[in-house]
């Protein structure tokens, strides 16, 4: 088979046609990114289905590859392009100038991505912000005041639309009018976990879905870690809210620093499980920030307003016992017993001065372990 320009190099125009051909060689069993992008360095999708199985085979090619590409189910492809056709839908080839520069920076970028929504922002300076599926709730407001307040400032907030962090780092965008990136570890025909379907349409009011999987793709387990280096491969810059040791927050941090992006995590109570991965990633070189301001003194070139954000929460009207029990609330889970050691007051008075704080969202209880302070 003769070697030709790659297609990235011969055309911005890509037809229906094309698009077919496209989708049929990301649906070939063993052909993974590299070696779907080491075939572009020779010929184009369209050219490899009407190559011989000994120029396959040339390619280094396996025998079912080469099966496959010889028999391509055109049925399958057909409703790829019928997913196409729907509005708001897009697929961003590898060859289109529109393709992400970062994204095409990493050693595996997926060669399609699909996309839902206006698709120019993905070319936005995007921060990602990641962390634990089963977060406190001062990590749940922490990535919710971050990503409002890096919106604020002109960045995309980028994250994985999963429980959790993922959830907050995008509500936090939203709150702020601000745009935000969800990279899906399924099809884009489905929303996973189900429960955020109402997210992924208010995350498609102001930003994109994004998945490197053709439509119909269920969600499984392989699928979420290689999602990941996507999550970092778009940003300029991670951060990682909270994070257990073993955690697959800690993968998209390791795969955002070997991409040479800028990596950040919050520090947290030597005495929380979900500090200790932020605490290792800081300990490999990531760097530690307590507000948003260390984010873009970092990364000043690309936000717009240099403001420095600290969270702010209003003060409800508290009485004065009210405000001494709350000085006596930890940001660490903080025990009945040791308030009332503290305090020297009765149990009856301050869980019914507990529940004030509560309601009025200074403090959250912790499963068997009393209440943590969160403002």
């Amino acid at each position: 088979m003769g070697a030709s320009r790659p297609p990235h190099q011969t055309s911005n125009t890509t037809t229906p046609d094309s698009y077919k051909y496209w989708l049929a060689l990301l649906r070939i069993p063993g052909v993974g990114c590299k070696t779907y992008l080491n075939i572009l360095e020779y010929c184009t999708p369209e050219q490899i289905f009407s190559e011989k199985h000994s120029a396959l085979s040339a390619l280094g090619l396996r025998d079912n590859s080469i099966e496959a590409i010889l028999n391509p189910d055109w049925n399958i492809i057909d409703q790829d392009l019928h997913w196409l056709e729907k509005s708001g839908n897009h697929a961003l080839l590898f060859s289109d100038p529109g393709y992400p520069k970062q994204l095409k920076e990493i050693p595996d970028p997926p060669p399609i991505i699909f996309v839902r929504g206006a698709i120019e922002i993905l070319s936005h300076p995007q921060i990602a912000i990641v962390g634990s599926r089963n977060p406190s709730t001062m990590g749940i407001q922490t990535a919710m005041d971050f990503a409002k307040s890096l919106a604020d400032n002109g960045f995309t907030i980028t994250s994985g639309l999963a429980l959790g962090i993922d959830a907050a780092s995008h509500q936090g965008a939203l709150k702020a009018d601000g745009h935000t990136i969800a990279v899906a570890g399924t099809g884009l025909d489905r929303v996973y976990p189900a429960r955020h379907k109402n997210l992924a349409t208010q995350i498609l009011k102001k930003g994109v879905i994004v998945s490197e999987l053709p439509p119909g793709t269920a969600a499984k387990a392989n699928n979420f870690p290689r999602r990941n280096r996507i999550i970092s491969g778009l940003c300029i810059g991670l951060l990682v809210v909270e994070a257990a040791k073993q955690s697959g927050s800690l993968i998209s941090a390791r795969l955002a620093l070997e991409q040479n992006r800028e990596v950040f995590a919050i520090p947290g109570s030597i005495h929380n499980p979900l500090a200790r991965g932020c605490h290792a990633l800081i300990r490999e070189g990531a760097k530690l920030v307590e507000k948003s301001q260390d984010i873009m003194e970092e990364l000043d070139q690309y936000f717009q307003s240099p403001t420095e954000y600290e969270p702010q929460f209003e003060q409800t009207t508290l009485d004065l016992n009210q405000q001494k029990l709350l000085n006596l609330v930890q940001f660490s889970p903080t025990s009945i017993d040791e308030l009332v050691s503290a305090s020297g007051d009765s149990v009856e008075n301050i869980a019914s001065v507990l529940l004030v704080l509560e309601l009025q969202g200074y403090i959250a209880s912790v499963a068997g372990r009393g209440y943590t302070r969160i403002k």
